[in-house]
């Protein structure tokens, strides 16, 4: 403070961030009346006392000091981190508040001098540092916020997490509790800083002052983290209070951003203006380049303010309720918050248009903050999926938006048709781009469903009609850009994402719109019925020719995937199937909400095999009339027959349709369908099997089967079987026409289901030799090997469980003969030989290998667990566990650290390792001493891997392995034998045994490294048993541990911790159920006690 007038800033900074570090250290050795004296001298610089550099400099070290008493914001000072969290809480109860206080009467000592000087003053510097020490005090993560009490989280990084608002932009709820409420809510604290930034903003014009330097800024966003305010510092009074506040905020705010015209032709104009002086060389000169700056400034200003107020108006939307949240703005405009935010969003859109695609301007981070607000307002956060009703202002404001929208984008999608810019936004954004934009329209369309869903058919029906009109003598091409703009705004509104599960109709329109007695006056139907006849259209060769490109094909086929999950022959559609027979009973259709009413009419019993037949025949013709359109081809596999097949009612019908039919048939025999992509034939196979679900028994689907791939397994044994196969096998055609071969037959295995598990097996056994053949012909064709062996992974993961014994060992003799057959070849080993970066190539197609290898070898142990067989494979003399661990002779050692890297490879070999130990631990004493090293080693690396779901396999592992050898010792037995104590590893070096090496690690990862706390309960379970096998060195650990303690009182909480940890809660040394579960009680508690002081941060 000596030195507070020193221009030397960033040292000062630095002083006080090391004196906040030295009182921090010392906090606990301070007493109450020390700490008092040394805070009396700190509150008498911050207000001011001994003068304006020393009060900044007062409030800067307040602000070090909150900073370096926050977790997420300390600096390692090498203490327990109890230390850390009792500092962090102590603050908070005895200190946060009264800093807040001082800080406040600081900012408000200063403030009229700033306001009423023409020029920047020395207090400038102090107030921006208040507001911005009190904008760091409301961001502090409040723990003590009811009734002061909560324990230390002894496994958290100490770094705040706001996980639920992640996507919503930067705003952070503030829930200081009720203790806060005099001085945040009753004070006047937020009128005198809205009036302190209303006089900031006349100031605008002064010189060498702008609403954007720190104070205007810092000002700004502690008004926006005011809006943020909830919780229980507001009292249960049906959100009085909390309106209160928020209103007097909003009326301040409200100048921001009101008008929303005026605001944005201010910036807009500031804009050109800016544009003119920059592009006129008769500008040139002082004046004209001080009139540049301004204009400058004043953009800058007006387009700060603006994302600033839409900024509170996503966190009031977040706080508040929808009719509160409509009520704020009726006490001082005659119109609602919804129709404010509505008119707003509709201005930001209209400028936005005008903008080129690829310029990221202030409309565009404006209108992603406005769709959060209404995001926020539709979806609350605490909503969990509930409906949210809108006051009638805001369903109209929604109404009137949407419609604003649906126009905009049909103005954007008809301008860029003849657009040749390659970075043009809606010529080559995909569909998956715009999902989430788009998903956020469909939300506030759903607010006003009554209104978007006529407007939607309206505009539908215009451009189906003007594309017929046109019959091909006009250009259609805008006109198709706002069908395709249509189908995907369309597409959203009416049905959601599956995400793995069968979407439901949305609850607005199953509730929103008006019921119908006449299903074909129903809105929704006429808008699906319209587009599917549209899309029918598709299969006139004219039609087709003229106006359906492949770019709106596209569209349609992810409409009609979309719709389908969700309409489609849905049995809840399909419950009654009296509807379409029984018209007469009036009062049963009348009580049908309009969801249902649109379900029975695309049902089963209606119009919905109908509908079926036709998007198949639209699937077909994009195989056959759009070659080489592989995004097209993609869609029409993996999303619209994907969907189509994954529902058991629809494959009821599929099956009988006669476009099916032909589909299998051109699959089966067409050249047109073996030139797709392989990765598509992989699919379209997969996709015509798993129709076969759909017959009625299991003869008929096994037929089905064995005629849609029985061309295939004969073409694959005709290549084998050749007598120059050596010779042709390297060529392109030859190449190709086996990976095709593999992926479609890929696509069957990946197929199996019961009812069709005979067909495939026969399909899988008939093509082994051929298989084994093309291994060892192929055995440098990286991709091929790779296609052959995630067949086999997936022929044998979806048969093993159902064979019978005799057919078991079939499999398991030719998955023995595939593994020696790949290590003679020495085919995943890389050669050390290679330059790094064809070393790293290598190594990604290597571990692929490696991967497929390792799911084999689970697929195998899994007969294990799930065997549907009728007699038992011992009987044959045949063993899965020793075909297992011979797989693992062979696999482990191409396993390298550094391939464990990839992260798929890693969890598929620890899953594999982990359920290999646990079911036959028996077999690693077989092992020789370099596997067993090898073993051990990778394990080491696992314990410290950081995904939990790795670390967690690995304890599991270890507890199989210590549990065994324990019991088996006890009861006389070698357990591991040689490998339990010490062993040589491979470089000679002595290495202590197994359990004692594992031991020290376990205990080293729960005491003193970062772990989730969802791995406390597996590592107690590989504890356990450690410490029962090796007493003696848990002893000797413990006792080091307790040695290291210089504190007094640390040292006697650990020694009584680990006494209970081994004598709690009757805990015994019998490994059962019982004690697992009392050792579980017993770390969790010695965790909490001793780790706070232990863990060093």
């Amino acid at each position: 403070m000596q030195h507070a007038g020193s221009p030397e800033g960033y040292v000062l900074a630095k002083v006080s961030s090391v004196a906040a570090q030295l009182l921090k250290r010392g906090w606990h050795d301070f007493s109450t009346a020390e700490k008092e004296t040394f805070f009396h001298q700190i509150k008498q610089a911050s207000l001011g006392i001994h003068g304006v550099h020393v009060q900044f400099i007062g409030i800067n070290f307040l602000e070090s000091l909150v900073s370096e008493f926050s977790p997420s914001t300390s600096s390692a000072m090498g203490l327990p981190r109890e230390f850390h969290e009792q500092c962090r809480r102590s603050l908070e109860l005895d200190y946060l508040k009264v800093f807040y206080c001082w800080t406040r009467d600081a900012a408000l000592s200063v403030a009229n001098k700033i306001t009423e000087s023409d020029s920047a003053v020395d207090e400038v510097k102090v107030c921006t540092a208040a507001l911005r020490l009190i904008l760091q005090i409301l961001n502090w993560e409040f723990q003590c916020n009811s009734n002061g009490k909560k324990g230390v989280n002894v496994f958290s990084s100490g770094i705040r997490q706001d996980a639920g608002l992640s996507n919503r932009s930067e705003c952070i709820l503030v829930q200081p509790g009720p203790g806060w409420r005099d001085i945040l809510i009753s004070s006047r604290d937020i009128v005198w800083l809205l009036n302190l930034y209303t006089a900031l903003r006349q100031k605008f014009s002064h010189e060498g002052f702008s609403i954007d330097c720190p104070i205007a800024v810092s000002a700004r966003k502690l008004i926006m983290q005011y809006c943020s305010l909830t919780g229980t510092i507001f009292p249960s009074d049906n959100g009085q209070l909390q309106e209160h506040h928020l209103l007097q905020l909003l009326s301040g705010i409200i100048h921001w951003i009101d008008p929303p015209d005026l605001v944005s032709k201010q910036i807009e104009c500031g804009k050109s203006e800016r544009s003119l002086f920059s592009e006129s060389p008769s500008a040139a000169g002082y004046f004209s380049d001080y009139v540049l700056v301004t204009h400058q400034i004043l953009l800058s200003c007006l387009c700060s303010e603006m994302l600033d107020g839409c900024r509170a108006l996503l966190a009031m939307a977040t706080v508040t309720s929808p009719t509160m949240f409509n009520q704020l703005l009726k006490s001082i405009r005659p119109f609602g918050t919804f129709t404010l935010l509505s008119t707003l969003m509709c201005e930001v859109i209209k400028v936005l248009m005008t903008k080129a695609p690829d310029e990221e301007t202030w409309s565009w981070e404006a209108r992603d903050i406005l769709l959060d607000t209404w995001t926020a307002l539709l979806m609350p956060l605490d909503s969990a999926g509930g409906i949210v009703l809108l006051p009638p202002e805001g369903v109209d404001a929604a109404a009137t938006l949407f419609t604003f929208i649906v126009e905009s984008e049909l103005k954007a999608a008809s301008a860029s048709a003849f657009n040749d810019d390659v970075d043009s936004d809606y010529l080559h954004t995909s569909i998956s781009a715009m999902d989430e934009r788009l998903s956020s329209y469909a939300l506030i369309a759903r607010a006003a469903i009554d209104v978007a869903i006529p407007l939607l058919t309206r505009h539908c029906t215009e451009r189906f009609t003007r594309l017929h009109q046109g019959g091909g003598s006009l250009d259609p091409t805008e006109t198709l850009e706002e069908v395709y703009s249509l189908l995907l705004i369309t597409g959203h509104v009416l049905a959601d994402e599956g995400e793995g599960e069968t979407p439901l109709v949305p609850t607005a329109i199953q509730r929103h719109i008006a019921d119908s007695v006449v299903p074909d006056k129903n809105p929704v139907v006429i808008l699906c019925s319209s587009i599917v006849r549209f899309a029918e259209q598709s299969l006139n060769p004219e039609s087709r020719s003229s106006f359906f490109s492949p770019r709106l094909m596209e569209a349609i086929i992810w409409f009609l995937a979309r719709w389908s999950q969700t309409y489609l022959m849905s049995p809840e559609g399909s419950q009654d199937s009296s509807y379409s027979s029984k018209a007469d009973n009036m009062h049963q259709v009348q009580s049908i909400s309009s969801g249902q009413t649109v379900l029975r009419y695309f049902s089963e019993y209606d119009h919905g095999k109908t509908v079926l037949d036709i998007i198949v025949r639209v699937a077909i013709a994009t195989f056959m009339s759009y070659p080489g359109e592989k995004f097209l081809q993609g869609l029409t596999c993996y999303q619209l027959l994907h969907a189509l097949v994954r529902q058991k009612n629809i494959c009821i019908h599929l099956v009988t349709l006669e476009s099916w039919s032909k589909l299998a048939i051109a699959f089966a025999n067409e050249k047109m369908l073996f030139m797709l992509n392989a990765s598509h034939q992989k699919s379209l196979a997969q996709t015509l099997v798993l129709s076969a679900s759909g017959f009625r028994d299991s003869e008929s689907a096994n037929q089905y089967v064995r005629i849609l791939m029985g061309h295939m397994t004969a073409y694959l044994v005709e290549i084998s079987s050749k007598n120059d196969l050596k010779r042709v096998a390297e060529q392109p055609d030859t190449i190709l026409s086996v990976t095709c071969l593999l992926e479609r037959l890929r696509g069957a295995a990946s197929a199996s289901e019961p009812r069709m598990q005979k067909s495939i097996y026969q399909m899988g056994s008939s093509i082994l030799n051929s298989t084994l053949i093309l291994l060892e012909v192929y055995k440098h064709e990286s991709a091929v090997i790779y296609l052959l062996l995630k067949f086999v992974v997936e022929w044998v993961e979806g048969q093993i469980s159902y064979l019978e014994a005799q057919e078991t060992t079939v499999v398991i003799d030719y998955c023995m003969r595939l593994l020696q057959l790949y290590s003679s070849h020495n085919i995943g080993k890389i050669s050390l030989s290679l330059s790094s970066s064809l070393l790293n190539d290598a190594k990604s197609e290597k571990y692929k290998d490696l991967r497929a290898l390792l799911q084999l070898l689970a697929s195998l142990c899994s007969k294990d667990l799930v065997d549907f067989s009728s007699d038992s494979l011992e009987a044959h003399g045949t063993s899965i566990s020793q075909v297992v661990f011979y797989g693992l002779h062979i696999v482990t050692p191409l396993i390298s650290l550094e391939l464990l890297k990839y992260p798929k490879l890693c969890r598929d070999y620890f899953s594999l390792l982990s359920h290999m130990l646990e079911v036959y631990p028996e077999m690693v004493g077989q092992l020789n001493n370099e596997a067993f090293s090898h073993i051990l080693e990778t394990l080491q690396f696992g314990l410290h891997h950081q995904d939990s779901e790795v670390v967690n396999m690995c304890l599991r592992a270890l507890r199989a392995l210590a549990s065994y050898h324990y019991k088996e010792t006890a009861s006389g037995k070698m357990g591991l034998g040689s490998h339990a104590s010490s062993l040589r590893n491979p470089k000679g070096e002595l290495q202590e045994g197994i359990f004692s090496r594992f031991l020290r690690t376990t205990l080293q990862l729960l005491l003193f490294e970062d772990y989730s706390p969802d791995l406390v309960g597996a590592a107690a379970d590989a504890l356990f048993p450690l410490i029962l096998c090796e007493q003696g060195l848990y002893q000797k650990l413990g006792n080091e541990l307790i040695e290291r303690q210089a504190n007094q009182t640390f040292k006697s909480r650990l020694t009584n911790a680990l006494q209970s940890l081994t004598s709690s809660n009757q805990l015994s040394c019998t490994l059962d159920r019982m004690n697992y579960q009392r050792f579980r009680k017993n770390l969790t508690n010695f965790l909490i006690e001793v780790r706070g002081f232990l863990r060093i941060v």
